[in-house]
């Protein structure tokens, strides 16, 4: 399988933060390239046991051929493998991002450009990394709009599948970078990755971009919230997100995507920037899954028809004093989609003075249903934004 065209000769250091699907499957690709180290720092113990072990990874590809790779380290401990790295490439969850980026911050190479991004680069991670590495001058920040392959049927330290792989890829670097910088990074992505790799403009391209952070809370608020037809009770059966989305979670996303596009509207008209790659949220599933859907015609319709969407469960528990279950408040779904998506999304419309009403109340229910707040995108969403963006870009 071929992924990448080499671009030069010289050995490139990647290390991967997060041993989940996208952290195995992007490994065992890169190692397929030739002059290219990968590392792995990961908390998981049968990934660590199975590299300690000597074993091989496998990901198994969608037309059944298998690709076999054996990391060059794997490690707990960040200090053990980040010290020649020259791509650090941050899989973790968002609430997760805030210690991880703590913890490599002492430990980064000093001595040369270092390319620190997330994938995907959701939550404001360029704010999150420029705060995090405020002190390592030569990090170069950068995100991926979304994952460059879907991955599934994790088994951590064993193998994992690829599903379908995007026809493109988007990324985009923290504004502070400069124009030789953004050229370095993208040939190494072009150099990783098989399909053409676009460098945005600007990193709100990229934040502001429609999904997870509206499409779980909605879905939540439709089925449990106040108007829900589960509110206060249990479920009677497990669920699908999209398969068995009500049409009140349908109705509140759409709500919620006109308000996030009405921000992205008072963004260009205060910063002066381009944001028409942050597409109307169904016309982006229905240009990212095409004929797998066979209802377009609604957002209801694109989420409850979409193939690619049929298995995905929603994260439910057992009720513990009926039967039934319900939503199950750990899921990344409050302290990912909520705590740092969401959450980021608010501050920016109440910065910016503009009015989300769904977003306010879907957010507010939700912080209420899990009890609170313990940390948030809003901790490191800068204090001077938006003004700060307009002296950068002066």
């Amino acid at each position: 399988m071929k992924q990448a065209s080499e671009a030069g000769s010289e050995m490139l250091n990647v290390v991967i933060c997060g041993g989940g699907r996208t952290g195995h499957l992007n490994a065992i690709l890169f190692k397929q390239l030739p002059g290219v180290r990968v590392s792995m720092l990961t908390q998981n113990e049968a990934l660590i046991a199975s590299h300690r072990e000597g074993r091989a990874l496998a990901a198994m590809l969608p037309d059944g051929e298998a690709l076999h790779a054996r990391l060059d380290a794997v490690s707990r401990h960040a200090g053990e493998v980040m010290g020649d790295a020259d791509m650090v490439i941050i899989t973790v969850p968002a609430q997760a991002r805030p210690g991880l980026l703590e913890a490599i911050a002492a430990v980064l190479p000093a001595d040369k450009p270092v390319h620190v991004g997330a994938i995907p680069g959701f939550c404001g991670f360029d704010w999150l990394a420029e705060k995090a590495l405020a002190d390592r001058p030569n990090a170069v920040i950068w995100g991926m709009k979304d994952v460059p392959h879907t991955a599934f049927d994790l088994k951590p330290g064993i193998s994992v599948r690829m599903g379908g792989a995007k026809s493109r890829l988007y990324a985009a670097a923290h504004r502070r970078e400069s124009a030789a910088s953004r050229k370095t990074l993208l040939g190494h992505l072009q150099r990783l990755y098989g399909a053409p790799v676009e460098l945005l403009d600007d990193y709100l391209e990229i934040t502001l971009t429609p999904g997870n952070p509206i499409m779980h809370p909605s879905v939540v608020y439709g089925l449990i919230g106040p108007y829900g037809q589960w509110h206060g009770r249990p479920l009677p059966t497990r669920l699908r997100w999209w398969t068995d989305c009500p049409e009140l979670g349908a109705y509140f996303l759409e709500r919620c995507d006109e308000e996030s596009q009405r921000l992205c509207k008072a963004l260009e008209e205060r910063l002066g920037i381009d944001l028409s790659s942050v597409k109307p949220l169904r016309q982006e599933i229905i240009e990212a899954y095409q004929d797998q859907i066979r209802d377009q015609a609604t957002m209801l319709g694109v989420l409850r028809t979409n193939r690619a969407y049929e298995d995905i469960e929603a994260p439910l528990v057992p009720a513990e004093e009926f039967a039934g279950y319900l939503i199950d408040r750990r899921s990344r779904a409050f302290h990912e989609d909520v705590a740092y998506g969401l959450a980021l999304l608010v501050g920016m419309a109440r910065r910016l003075k503009v009015a989300a009403p769904h977003l306010e109340e879907i957010f507010d229910w939700h912080v209420n249903y899990m009890g609170g707040l313990r940390a948030s995108a809003l901790d490191y969403l800068p204090p001077a934004w938006p003004e700060s963006n307009l002296i950068r870009m002066n």
